[in-house]
């Protein structure tokens, strides 16, 4: 007799559920479903930062008329489902982010299309405006896979998936084509099972206690996490 093939593990194959165009509210940020209503924040934020454009699929935008026809589109999917991005300090729109490539069947789902004005990059309310996406996807929906790819030569993005601690899976090579250029695609992911560590050192990150009277972080999200699995 012919031994058994190796499988994977069984798993709960139930669909999990579709995110919905629903308002997230953190301590410092506010996420809310895109609309054209956001355009003229958005166009106030983009100006002067025809950078923050340069490995994205879009931008920058000749004028307000232009983002407001591309908002409009972004805000009619459902996948991806665009989030706008409103820090409490701010009180304005100042960036995007989305679900993207949902799959429920397979509990897989990917955080992208991320855009952050300069003023709200590296602050307090970018890294929760991802967590509450993170959060959202894994504690109340459930799924199993969060994923995160970029632009293999973009260092800011990748950077940023390792210190939210994304597990670098990979390079797809020749994977797309973006403004008449080659992309390569690097990928990432965290999943289920690695999922309870990287909430916890995020949550102790974005703690009041974890910050001094000037707003600075006094421990890093990976010096952190890096405890919390030396004590596990």
């Amino acid at each position: 007799m012919t031994d058994a093939l190796p499988l994977g593990p069984e798993v709960d194959d139930t669909p999990r559920p579709l995110p919905a165009r629903v308002t997230h509210r953190g301590a410092h940020v506010t996420l809310e479903p895109l609309h054209v209503r956001h355009t003229p924040d958005l166009w106030r934020a983009a100006q002067g930062a025809d950078h923050t454009w340069t490995y994205l699929g879009s931008g920058p935008f000749p004028s307000e008329s232009a983002l407001r026809r591309l908002v409009g589109a972004q805000a009619a999917q459902h996948d991806p489902m665009f989030f706008a991005v409103r820090p409490h300090v701010a009180g304005v729109v100042t960036g995007w982010l989305s679900f993207m490539e949902i799959r429920p069947a397979d509990a897989d789902i990917e955080i992208g299309h991320i855009w952050f004005s300069p003023a709200m990059q590296r602050t307090r309310a970018a890294t929760e405006a991802i967590a509450l996406l993170m959060r959202h996807a894994m504690d109340d929906l459930g799924y199993r896979r969060l994923v995160w790819k970029c632009h293999a030569l973009n260092a800011p993005s990748r950077r940023a998936a390792d210190r939210l601690g994304f597990v670098y899976e990979g390079t797809h090579r020749n994977h797309r084509i973006i403004k008449g250029r080659s992309r390569d695609t690097a990928w990432y992911s965290i999943t289920d099972a690695e999922w309870p560590l990287r909430r916890a050192a995020l949550a102790l990150w974005l703690d009041d206690a974890n910050f001094d009277h000037t707003g600075t972080a006094r421990r890093s999200l990976g010096e952190i996490r890096a405890g919390l699995a030396a004590e596990a």
